[in-house]
């Protein structure tokens, strides 16, 4: 079991977390995520090298941590009334955020920094969650609607893999082009 699967919510565990996290969060913006080291976060968070090492081992792990937590969506996909719609809108949505310059460097730290596959777990779930809740929506209006692994398999994995190995020509309408594709097979 990690350090990250061991903390209690509440208390100065979390405390902790939350002033490394912000340190980091900080200090990416003031110098850069390249001039990042666990001394400097650890002095800017106030705490001891010792504990960011103790709870995540090392720095790759740390901006793992950091990175999953800020793929973490804020807000449920938005409601536009229909399954067509609202998957589609998620799907544009994720596209935007994931291919970001950003998103591309968390997704490349989260996964990094992962030696044991929590991590990739975790943004996984993120997405499932999300599409969860655009299916629940749409069978709650009388809907048919696909399981949410043939949603992940049919759009998120086609998306993901071009968002991280080949980007160009990546836009809103390959991301449609997939949502169309799994309504409607046929292509009518």
């Amino acid at each position: 079991m990690s350090p990250r699967q061991m903390v209690r919510p509440g208390g100065r565990s979390a405390r902790v977390q939350e002033s490394v996290h912000a340190a980091v969060r900080a200090l990416e913006s003031e110098v850069g995520r390249d001039a990042l080291t666990v001394p400097l976060i650890a002095r800017r968070a106030g705490v001891t090298p010792s504990t960011v090492y103790r709870r995540w081992g090392d720095l790759r792990e740390l901006l793992s941590d950091v990175a999953v937590e800020r793929l973490r969506p804020e807000t449920e996909p938005e409601e536009l009334g229909s399954l067509a719609a609202d998957l589609t809108a998620w799907t544009e949505l994720f596209l935007d955020e994931m291919a970001s310059p950003g998103g591309r460097a968390y997704v490349r730290d989260a996964l990094l920094g992962d030696p044991d596959g929590g991590n990739a777990g975790q943004c996984s779930a993120y997405a499932a969650e999300q599409i969860e809740v655009v299916l629940a929506r749409a069978a709650g209006r009388g809907e048919a609607v696909p399981d949410v692994e043939t949603v992940v398999d049919r759009v998120v994995a086609p998306l993901m893999y071009r968002i991280l190995f080949r980007p160009a020509g990546l836009d809103a309408s390959y991301a449609r082009a997939l949502v169309a594709g799994l309504l409607d097979p046929s292509g009518r």
